[in-house]
Protein backbone atom coordinates (compact mmCIF):
# COMPACT_ATOMS: atom_id res chain seq x y z
CA UNK A 1 0.00 0.00 0.00
CA UNK A 2 1.27 2.88 -1.09
CA UNK A 3 1.57 6.75 0.66
CA UNK A 4 -0.93 7.70 -2.06
CA UNK A 5 -3.89 5.29 -1.28
CA UNK A 6 -4.05 5.80 2.34
CA UNK A 7 -6.91 8.23 3.17
CA UNK A 8 -7.14 10.80 5.84
CA UNK A 9 -9.00 9.42 9.16
CA UNK A 10 -12.58 10.66 8.70
CA UNK A 11 -13.52 13.58 10.88
CA UNK A 12 -16.92 14.77 12.58
CA UNK A 13 -17.30 17.97 9.97
CA UNK A 14 -21.07 19.46 9.08
CA UNK A 15 -20.76 20.46 5.62
CA UNK A 16 -19.38 23.86 6.17
CA UNK A 17 -16.44 22.47 7.53
CA UNK A 18 -17.15 23.15 11.24
CA UNK A 19 -17.32 20.65 13.76
CA UNK A 20 -20.58 20.34 16.04
CA UNK A 21 -21.20 21.81 19.66
CA UNK A 22 -19.23 19.70 22.05
CA UNK A 23 -21.13 19.08 25.51
CA UNK A 24 -19.82 22.71 27.17
CA UNK A 25 -21.19 24.39 24.53
CA UNK A 26 -24.56 22.78 24.75
CA UNK A 27 -24.85 23.31 28.10
CA UNK A 28 -23.76 27.09 27.82
CA UNK A 29 -26.66 27.58 25.13
CA UNK A 30 -29.28 26.05 27.22
CA UNK A 31 -28.35 27.92 30.49
CA UNK A 32 -28.70 31.09 28.18
CA UNK A 33 -32.26 30.18 27.08
CA UNK A 34 -33.05 28.90 30.22
CA UNK A 35 -32.07 32.07 32.29
CA UNK A 36 -33.74 33.96 29.40
CA UNK A 37 -36.76 31.76 29.95
CA UNK A 38 -36.91 32.37 33.56
CA UNK A 39 -36.61 36.16 33.28
CA UNK A 40 -39.36 37.00 30.62
CA UNK A 41 -41.83 34.50 32.41
CA UNK A 42 -42.44 37.54 35.15
CA UNK A 43 -43.48 39.96 32.58
CA UNK A 44 -45.34 37.57 30.43
CA UNK A 45 -47.28 36.81 33.20
CA UNK A 46 -48.02 40.12 33.81
CA UNK A 47 -49.13 40.45 30.92
CA UNK A 48 -51.50 37.81 30.35
CA UNK A 49 -52.98 38.52 33.58
CA UNK A 50 -53.75 42.27 32.82
CA UNK A 51 -56.54 40.49 30.74
CA UNK A 52 -58.07 38.47 33.29
CA UNK A 53 -61.24 39.02 35.79
CA UNK A 54 -60.56 39.14 39.03
CA UNK A 55 -61.96 35.35 39.97
CA UNK A 56 -59.63 34.03 36.98
CA UNK A 57 -56.74 35.57 38.18
CA UNK A 58 -57.14 34.30 41.94
CA UNK A 59 -58.67 31.34 40.49
CA UNK A 60 -56.62 30.51 37.81
CA UNK A 61 -53.20 32.25 37.92
CA UNK A 62 -51.96 30.12 35.26
CA UNK A 63 -53.92 29.88 32.91
CA UNK A 64 -54.90 32.00 29.88
CA UNK A 65 -57.58 34.48 29.75
CA UNK A 66 -61.12 33.49 28.90
CA UNK A 67 -61.53 36.34 26.39
CA UNK A 68 -59.33 39.52 25.46
CA UNK A 69 -60.89 42.31 27.09
CA UNK A 70 -60.09 45.65 28.34
CA UNK A 71 -61.96 46.25 31.09
CA UNK A 72 -58.66 45.96 33.58
CA UNK A 73 -57.19 48.63 31.76
CA UNK A 74 -60.43 51.20 31.33
CA UNK A 75 -61.35 50.01 35.07
CA UNK A 76 -57.56 51.32 36.01
CA UNK A 77 -57.51 54.44 34.64
CA UNK A 78 -60.84 55.19 36.15
CA UNK A 79 -59.77 54.26 39.31
CA UNK A 80 -56.18 55.01 39.26
CA UNK A 81 -54.60 58.71 38.75
CA UNK A 82 -52.17 56.85 35.61
CA UNK A 83 -51.45 59.74 33.67
CA UNK A 84 -50.39 62.06 36.43
CA UNK A 85 -47.95 59.34 38.16
CA UNK A 86 -46.84 58.99 34.31
CA UNK A 87 -46.00 62.00 33.93
CA UNK A 88 -44.07 62.79 37.07
CA UNK A 89 -42.04 59.15 36.75
CA UNK A 90 -41.68 60.17 33.06
CA UNK A 91 -40.01 63.78 34.49
CA UNK A 92 -38.12 62.73 36.84
CA UNK A 93 -36.60 60.40 34.45
CA UNK A 94 -35.30 62.26 31.63
CA UNK A 95 -34.36 65.43 33.94
CA UNK A 96 -32.22 62.86 36.50
CA UNK A 97 -30.67 60.79 33.44
CA UNK A 98 -29.97 64.27 31.85
CA UNK A 99 -28.28 65.13 34.78
CA UNK A 100 -26.13 61.39 35.10
CA UNK A 101 -24.66 61.94 32.05
CA UNK A 102 -23.70 65.31 32.40
CA UNK A 103 -21.87 64.92 35.94
CA UNK A 104 -20.47 61.59 35.02
CA UNK A 105 -19.28 62.67 31.46
CA UNK A 106 -17.60 65.47 32.88
CA UNK A 107 -16.23 63.64 36.30
CA UNK A 108 -15.44 60.49 34.00
CA UNK A 109 -13.10 62.59 31.76
CA UNK A 110 -11.26 64.87 33.73
CA UNK A 111 -10.28 61.21 35.49
CA UNK A 112 -9.05 60.06 32.44
CA UNK A 113 -7.83 62.38 30.98
CA UNK A 114 -6.26 65.09 32.84
CA UNK A 115 -3.58 64.77 35.13
CA UNK A 116 -3.38 66.00 38.66
CA UNK A 117 -2.58 64.71 42.45
CA UNK A 118 -4.74 62.46 43.84
CA UNK A 119 -6.59 60.97 40.90
CA UNK A 120 -6.21 57.43 41.58
CA UNK A 121 -6.84 57.89 44.96
CA UNK A 122 -10.03 59.89 44.34
CA UNK A 123 -11.38 57.46 41.41
CA UNK A 124 -10.60 55.10 44.14
CA UNK A 125 -12.84 56.45 46.62
CA UNK A 126 -15.67 56.76 44.17
CA UNK A 127 -15.60 53.35 43.83
CA UNK A 128 -15.74 52.61 47.07
CA UNK A 129 -18.88 54.05 47.75
CA UNK A 130 -20.55 51.06 45.64
CA UNK A 131 -19.73 49.15 48.38
CA UNK A 132 -22.18 50.80 50.75
CA UNK A 133 -25.67 49.99 50.95
CA UNK A 134 -27.93 52.54 49.93
CA UNK A 135 -30.22 52.45 53.05
CA UNK A 136 -27.07 53.07 55.24
CA UNK A 137 -27.15 56.61 53.35
CA UNK A 138 -30.71 57.65 53.14
CA UNK A 139 -31.21 59.53 56.52
CA UNK A 140 -27.91 62.03 56.07
CA UNK A 141 -29.40 62.62 52.38
CA UNK A 142 -32.93 62.62 52.97
CA UNK A 143 -31.54 65.63 55.92
CA UNK A 144 -29.95 67.59 52.83
CA UNK A 145 -33.04 67.73 51.14
CA UNK A 146 -34.58 68.62 54.30
CA UNK A 147 -32.01 71.52 54.78
CA UNK A 148 -32.96 72.42 51.20
CA UNK A 149 -36.28 72.56 51.42
CA UNK A 150 -36.56 69.90 48.64
CA UNK A 151 -38.79 67.55 50.25
CA UNK A 152 -42.12 66.62 48.42
CA UNK A 153 -40.64 67.96 45.34
CA UNK A 154 -39.84 66.76 42.20
CA UNK A 155 -36.49 68.15 42.51
CA UNK A 156 -36.27 66.38 45.63
CA UNK A 157 -36.61 63.20 43.51
CA UNK A 158 -34.06 64.57 40.52
CA UNK A 159 -31.09 65.43 42.08
CA UNK A 160 -29.70 63.06 44.82
CA UNK A 161 -29.61 59.78 42.55
CA UNK A 162 -28.14 62.01 40.30
CA UNK A 163 -24.45 60.98 40.69
CA UNK A 164 -23.72 57.27 40.59
CA UNK A 165 -20.02 55.88 40.92
CA UNK A 166 -21.13 53.49 38.05
CA UNK A 167 -21.65 56.07 35.76
CA UNK A 168 -18.28 57.59 36.80
CA UNK A 169 -16.61 54.38 36.26
CA UNK A 170 -18.36 53.12 32.76
CA UNK A 171 -17.46 57.12 31.01
CA UNK A 172 -13.79 56.93 32.49
CA UNK A 173 -12.79 53.72 31.26
CA UNK A 174 -14.68 54.66 27.70
CA UNK A 175 -12.55 57.83 27.74
CA UNK A 176 -9.14 55.92 28.54
CA UNK A 177 -9.73 53.94 25.23
CA UNK A 178 -9.78 57.80 23.40
CA UNK A 179 -6.27 58.49 22.01
CA UNK A 180 -4.89 61.48 23.65
CA UNK A 181 -3.91 62.79 20.43
CA UNK A 182 -7.23 64.03 19.67
CA UNK A 183 -6.82 66.72 22.59
CA UNK A 184 -3.61 67.28 21.74
CA UNK A 185 -4.62 68.39 17.98
CA UNK A 186 -7.49 70.49 19.03
CA UNK A 187 -5.48 72.36 21.75
CA UNK A 188 -2.78 72.97 18.83
CA UNK A 189 -5.63 74.03 16.54
CA UNK A 190 -6.69 76.24 19.43
CA UNK A 191 -9.93 74.94 20.48
CA UNK A 192 -10.61 75.55 24.23
CA UNK A 193 -11.05 72.40 26.66
CA UNK A 194 -15.08 73.10 26.66
CA UNK A 195 -14.91 73.54 23.07
CA UNK A 196 -12.84 70.23 22.69
CA UNK A 197 -15.21 68.36 25.43
CA UNK A 198 -18.51 69.41 23.23
CA UNK A 199 -17.29 69.28 19.95
CA UNK A 200 -14.74 66.27 19.86
CA UNK A 201 -14.64 64.42 23.16
CA UNK A 202 -18.66 63.57 23.45
CA UNK A 203 -19.39 62.62 20.00
CA UNK A 204 -16.89 60.17 20.24
CA UNK A 205 -18.89 58.59 23.17
CA UNK A 206 -21.87 58.34 22.06
CA UNK A 207 -21.44 54.48 22.92
CA UNK A 208 -20.99 54.83 26.15
CA UNK A 209 -23.54 57.76 26.43
CA UNK A 210 -25.89 55.92 25.37
CA UNK A 211 -25.13 52.58 27.77
CA UNK A 212 -25.71 55.19 30.73
CA UNK A 213 -28.87 56.72 29.52
CA UNK A 214 -30.33 52.81 29.65
CA UNK A 215 -28.73 52.34 32.74
CA UNK A 216 -29.87 55.41 33.95
CA UNK A 217 -33.68 55.21 32.62
CA UNK A 218 -33.92 52.01 34.23
CA UNK A 219 -32.81 52.83 37.46
CA UNK A 220 -35.20 56.00 37.48
CA UNK A 221 -37.79 54.59 35.94
CA UNK A 222 -38.08 51.66 38.76
CA UNK A 223 -37.05 53.49 41.49
CA UNK A 224 -38.89 53.25 44.81
CA UNK A 225 -37.59 53.80 48.01
CA UNK A 226 -36.14 57.27 47.28
CA UNK A 227 -39.63 58.79 46.21
CA UNK A 228 -41.34 56.72 48.84
CA UNK A 229 -39.47 58.61 51.33
CA UNK A 230 -39.39 61.87 49.46
CA UNK A 231 -42.97 62.35 47.89
CA UNK A 232 -45.29 62.88 50.83
CA UNK A 233 -48.24 63.97 48.76
CA UNK A 234 -50.10 61.91 45.52
CA UNK A 235 -49.71 64.98 43.50
CA UNK A 236 -45.85 63.92 43.14
CA UNK A 237 -45.60 60.46 43.63
CA UNK A 238 -44.15 58.22 40.55
CA UNK A 239 -45.82 55.00 38.98
CA UNK A 240 -43.60 52.31 41.49
CA UNK A 241 -44.77 54.87 44.47
CA UNK A 242 -48.33 54.71 43.71
CA UNK A 243 -48.56 51.24 42.63
CA UNK A 244 -46.77 49.69 45.91
CA UNK A 245 -49.76 52.24 47.76
CA UNK A 246 -52.42 51.16 45.82
CA UNK A 247 -51.63 47.21 46.86
CA UNK A 248 -51.32 48.28 50.39
CA UNK A 249 -54.98 48.57 50.56
CA UNK A 250 -57.73 46.62 52.06
CA UNK A 251 -59.20 45.55 49.19
CA UNK A 252 -56.13 44.77 46.66
CA UNK A 253 -57.48 45.05 42.90
CA UNK A 254 -55.28 42.62 41.18
CA UNK A 255 -56.72 42.81 38.04
CA UNK A 256 -56.35 46.48 37.63
CA UNK A 257 -52.74 46.67 39.18
CA UNK A 258 -51.84 44.57 37.12
CA UNK A 259 -52.37 46.07 34.07
CA UNK A 260 -51.81 49.04 35.20
CA UNK A 261 -47.89 47.43 35.95
CA UNK A 262 -47.92 46.38 32.50
CA UNK A 263 -48.96 49.47 31.26
CA UNK A 264 -46.07 51.45 33.25
CA UNK A 265 -43.32 48.95 31.70
CA UNK A 266 -44.17 49.42 28.22
CA UNK A 267 -42.31 52.38 27.72
CA UNK A 268 -38.88 50.34 29.02
CA UNK A 269 -39.89 47.91 26.90
CA UNK A 270 -39.59 49.57 24.04
CA UNK A 271 -36.58 51.17 24.46
CA UNK A 272 -35.00 47.70 25.69
CA UNK A 273 -35.69 46.30 22.31
CA UNK A 274 -34.76 49.47 19.82
CA UNK A 275 -31.36 49.93 22.03
CA UNK A 276 -30.31 46.73 22.95
CA UNK A 277 -27.54 46.54 20.09
CA UNK A 278 -26.31 50.13 21.44
CA UNK A 279 -25.96 48.53 24.95
CA UNK A 280 -24.22 44.90 23.79
CA UNK A 281 -21.88 47.61 21.82
CA UNK A 282 -21.39 50.17 24.17
CA UNK A 283 -20.34 47.64 27.02
CA UNK A 284 -17.71 45.73 25.25
CA UNK A 285 -16.17 49.10 23.83
CA UNK A 286 -16.12 50.25 27.69
CA UNK A 287 -14.67 47.12 28.62
CA UNK A 288 -17.11 46.75 31.57
CA UNK A 289 -18.26 43.53 32.75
Amino acid sequence: MTAETIKPARTWTSINGRRPPGTWAILRTALLIGSGLISVAPIVWIGIGSFKTLPQLLGQPLSLPTSLSFANYTGGFEQFDFLTYFRNSLVVTVFATLLTLGLSTTAGYALAKYNFRGRNALFVLILATIMIPVQVILVPIYQVVVDLHLVNSLLGLIIPPAATPTGVFLMRQYFLSLPDELIEAARIDGSSEFRTFIRIILPNAKPALIVLAIISVGWRWNDFIWPLIVAQTPNIYTLPVSLGLLSSEQAVPYNFILAMVFASMIPVLIMFLFLQRHIVRGIAMTGLR
